[in-house]
């Protein structure tokens, strides 16, 4: 309606003679046209010599109404069909050019390729998954930063080893003499500490991280850890043979209670926040590589082994701040992909 009142509006605007249209005008001149050809037949022309003058016929009176008038009928009928023609034709001009306009702001609303249109409701749910992680992260370093505080506040904290193995054997044997050699014991080797520790699982950074070099050199000299980071580099290497990196995977944070609950040994939905990782394309290539590799397999099963292992020892004395640093290590992770693929948080 709107665009048939703007077609009547410009028409009336448009038009030379009172708001008529051309099609009204030419309708006009040829019933005028006809009308006067039609008077001149039949009152100016003469008759026949010789002619009667007949009296009053209705049949012909009707025949001669409709010869003058069933033309002129035609006209307008033929006006009115051309003017509707070219009413429709401006309708579905102007719609046409609405439904364009219409596809262009929804195309650059939704920032859709042409290959593809992403619907708004998936587009909304992306964006509140988005701010959903931005406020458990933050929540997760707030924590993080309040735990660490009070971990540098007690000074023997920062120094208790990560992994509490048993006692050494020379320490039952205090009273023996010692030998008067100007040397030093080196079977008590300092424990490992805990900063040291996840330095380890998280790897050195490039060949200049000194200090990630040195935390991975004592890690391996410690039984348990240094069984978990072997493991660990084995499954990370082959994980980069199909383009999957720990770098690129922005995992979701699980509170510490809940690898607390892990380190129990709760599995299943109980322990579902940990498996963190929603990367599809990395979450395909595992499971494949898992059903298709027994050597992937293999591995994987086995770094699932060490690393529940050793997470329970070290459990026993992380703090909350330990155990959030620990998360996001490399080698945690390997241990959501994993486990998300292998079925642990099902």
């Amino acid at each position: 309606m709107i665009w048939k009142g703007r077609h009547l509006e410009d028409t009336g605007r448009t038009g030379p003679f009172g708001g008529l249209a051309a099609e009204d005008i030419v309708a006009l001149v040829l019933s005028a046209l006809w009308l006067f050809g039609a008077g001149v037949f039949f009152m100016v022309l003469p008759r026949p010599a010789g002619a009667e003058v007949p009296g009053f016929d209705p049949a012909l009176f009707l025949m001669t109404l409709f010869a003058v008038f069933m033309p002129v009928a035609l006209i307008w009928v033929a006006t009115t069909a051309a003017k509707n023609a070219k009413l429709m034709r401006e309708e579905s001009s102007h719609l046409q050019e609405s439904v364009d306009a219409m596809r262009a702001a929804y195309m650059n609303q939704t920032g859709a390729r042409p290959d593809g249109i992403r619907p708004p409701l998936e587009q909304k749910l992306d964006e509140i998954a988005r701010a959903q992680k931005k406020t458990e992260a933050a929540l997760a370093h707030l924590t993080s930063v309040n735990a660490r505080m009070t971990a540098q506040a007690n000074e023997t904290a920062a120094l208790r080893p990560a992994l509490r193995g048993p006692k050494p054997a020379a320490a039952a044997r205090t009273e023996q003499p010692s030998l008067a050699l100007d040397t030093e014991t080196q079977d008590a080797t300092a424990p490992l500490s805990s900063e040291d520790f996840v330095k380890a699982l998280d790897f050195p950074e490039d060949v200049r991280d000194r200090d990630g070099f040195r935390a991975l050199r004592l890690a391996l000299k410690d039984p348990m850890a240094g069984a978990l980071v072997r493991s660990a580099q084995d499954l990370l290497t082959l994980l980069a043979e199909d383009g999957i990196y720990m770098d690129d995977l922005e995992p979701d944070r699980a509170r510490p209670e809940i690898w607390r609950k892990f380190a129990a040994g709760e599995r299943g939905r109980a322990i579902a926040p940990l498996g963190g990782i929603r990367d599809r394309s990395s979450l395909a290539l595992t499971a494949g590589r898992m059903r298709q590799d027994t050597v992937f397999r293999d591995c994987a099963h086995h770094f699932l082994r060490r690393f529940d292992s050793t997470f329970a020892t070290f459990e026993k004395e992380a703090s909350d701040a330990d155990i959030i640093t620990f998360a996001d290590t490399r080698s945690a992770r390997a241990f959501m992909l994993i486990g998300r693929v292998s079925g642990t948080f099902d």
